[in-house]
C-alpha cells in the first residue's frame, strides 16, 4: 500500500517549469521557411539568367558624324583659333577722365577716325597761355629789330658807341629766343591737347569695349582705378587660323600647301585655305609648332577667337574640295552585306535593330551614308557574324 502512494506521488506535474508555446514555435518555423524560400529563389534565377547573360554579345557603339568629303585626301588635322594678325588695344598717351565714347562693339572704323575724347579743359587752357605768350614775344620782335638796325647804321657812322650796338643786338636776339621757347611751348601744348583725342590706328572692328565714360584712362593702366585701354580693335581682313602642329608631324607641312577649315561654330561648311607661315620656334612645352592659316575666302560668320580643325590636303593635292558640303559618315567597319543589302545595326533596350542604309563614297575609314542614318544616331562599330537583328548584346561605354 505505501508502494502505490508513492507512486502516485511521482506523477504529479511540476509547475514551476516554463513551457515553450506552440505559437511561438510555429512563428519561428514560417520566418525559416521565408529566408529558405527567397535564397532557393535567387540561386534559381541567377542559374537561370547567368548563361544567358554570358551568351550575351558584346559590342561598342559609334555616331554618325558630318565630314569633309576631302577627308581621304587629308594629310593631317590640326586644331586651333581664329586670330586677327592686326588687333590693337587702342589707349590714350595722355592721363584724363573719359567725357565721350563713340563707338560700342562691333562698329566699323576708319583710320584717323575720332573713336573717344579725355576732359582736356586744363591742357586748352594751358594751349591758350602758350599762345598768348608767343603773341606777346612776337609783338616785341619788331621794335627791337629796328632798333638794333637804327644802332648798327649809327655805329657805321661812328654816332653810336660799341656798347650801345651789343645792347640793342643782345635785346634782339633774347626777343628772338624767347619767341623759339614760346612755339616750342605752344606745340607742346598742341601735342597735350591731341593726346586727349583718341582715334582709330587703322580700319578696323570693334571687338570690345574697355572703359566706360566717366572712369579715368592712363597710359598703361599706371593705378589700380584707372583703364589702360579704351576699346580693342581688330582688321577682319587679316583673319588666319593659328593651329599647333606635333612636332613629329610638322614634316608634313610645308608653306602654300592646300587646307579646309572647319569652324566648330559651322561643321557643315568648310572655308579653304593655304598655309600662310610655319612659325620658326616650338613650344617646349606642348611639343608643338604653331602653323598659320590664311583664308583663301571668307564671309562674315568666320570671328576673331572662335575654334577651328584644320585639314592639311595631301602636297600632291593641286585643288581643294572645300566649299563642298560635308556629308554623313560612319566607320567602314559599321556597315556589312547581307542578303544583298547594306544594312548596319542600331541598339535599343539591349537588343540589336537591323537598319538598311544607302552607301556613298569611301573616305579614308569611313563610309559616306547617303539615307538610313541621321547626324547623332549610334550604331554598333564592328559588325561581326555574330551580330543579327534582334540578338540581345552588353554596350560597353
Amino acid at each position: 500500500m505505501e508502494t502505490k502512494n508513492s507512486d502516485l506521488s511521482s506523477l504529479k506535474i511540476n509547475r514551476t517549469e516554463k513551457q515553450t508555446p506552440y505559437g511561438a514555435n510555429n512563428k519561428l518555423f514560417k520566418l525559416v521557411a521565408i529566408i529558405s524560400l527567397i535564397a532557393i529563389l535567387i540561386i534559381a534565377g541567377y542559374l537561370i539568367l547567368s548563361p544567358l547573360l554570358k551568351s550575351r554579345v558584346e559590342v561598342k557603339l559609334t555616331e554618325a558624324v558630318l565630314q569633309s568629303p576631302s577627308l581621304s585626301i587629308t594629310e593631317l588635322i590640326a586644331s586651333g583659333y581664329v586670330v586677327a594678325q592686326r588687333k590693337a588695344a587702342v589707349a590714350s598717351k595722355g592721363t584724363g577722365r573719359l567725357v565721350y565714347l563713340g563707338v560700342v562693339e562691333g562698329d566699323k572704323v576708319k583710320k584717323g577716325e575720332i573713336i573717344a575724347r579725355l576732359e582736356d579743359s586744363d591742357v586748352k587752357a594751358q594751349l591758350e597761355a602758350a599762345e598768348a605768350n608767343l603773341e606777346l614775344s612776337k609783338s616785341g620782335l619788331k621794335n627791337a629789330e629796328d632798333t638794333y638796325k637804327r644802332e648798327k647804321a649809327l655805329f657805321k657812322s661812328g654816332s653810336a658807341s660799341q656798347a650801345d650796338l651789343d645792347a640793342s643786338e643782345a635785346n634782339y636776339k633774347q626777343i628772338l629766343a624767347s619767341i623759339d621757347v614760346s612755339k616750342a611751348n605752344v606745340n607742346a601744348a598742341r601735342v597735350a591737347v591731341e593726346y586727349t583725342i583718341i582715334r582709330a590706328p587703322f580700319d578696323g572692328t570693334v571687338l570690345t569695349k574697355d572703359a566706360d565714360v566717366g572712369e579715368i584712362v592712363a597710359p598703361f593702366g599706371a593705378s589700380i582705378n584707372s583703364k589702360g585701354a579704351v576699346v580693342t580693335i581688330a582688321d577682319m581682313r587679316s583673319l588666319q587660323v593659328e593651329a599647333d602642329v606635333s612636332e613629329s608631324n610638322i614634316e608634313k607641312i610645308s608653306p602654300n600647301q592646300n587646307c579646309e577649315i572647319v569652324l566648330d561654330a559651322y561643321p557643315d561648311y568648310d572655308y579653304p585655305g593655304y598655309v600662310s607661315k610655319i612659325v620658326p620656334t616650338a613650344d617646349r612645352t606642348k611639343a608643338t609648332v604653331m602653323v598659320k592659316v590664311a583664308f583663301k575666302k571668307y564671309d562674315s560668320r568666320v570671328l576673331p577667337e572662335m575654334s577651328a580643325k584644320v585639314m592639311f590636303l595631301t602636297k600632291s593635292n593641286k585643288q581643294n574640295s572645300a566649299n563642298h558640303k560635308p556629308v554623313l559618315t560612319i566607320p567602314q567597319t559599321a556597315v556589312v552585306n547581307r542578303n544583298g543589302k547594306q544594312v548596319v545595326f542600331m541598339v535599343k533596350n539591349d537588343k540589336t535593330i537591323q537598319t538598311t542604309v544607302t552607301t556613298g563614297r569611301q573616305l579614308g575609314d569611313f563610309l559616306e551614308i547617303r539615307s538610313g542614318l541621321e547626324q547623332g544616331d549610334k550604331v554598333i562599330e564592328t559588325v561581326t557574324d555574330k551580330i543579327k537583328n534582334g540578338i540581345r548584346v552588353n554596350v560597353k561605354e
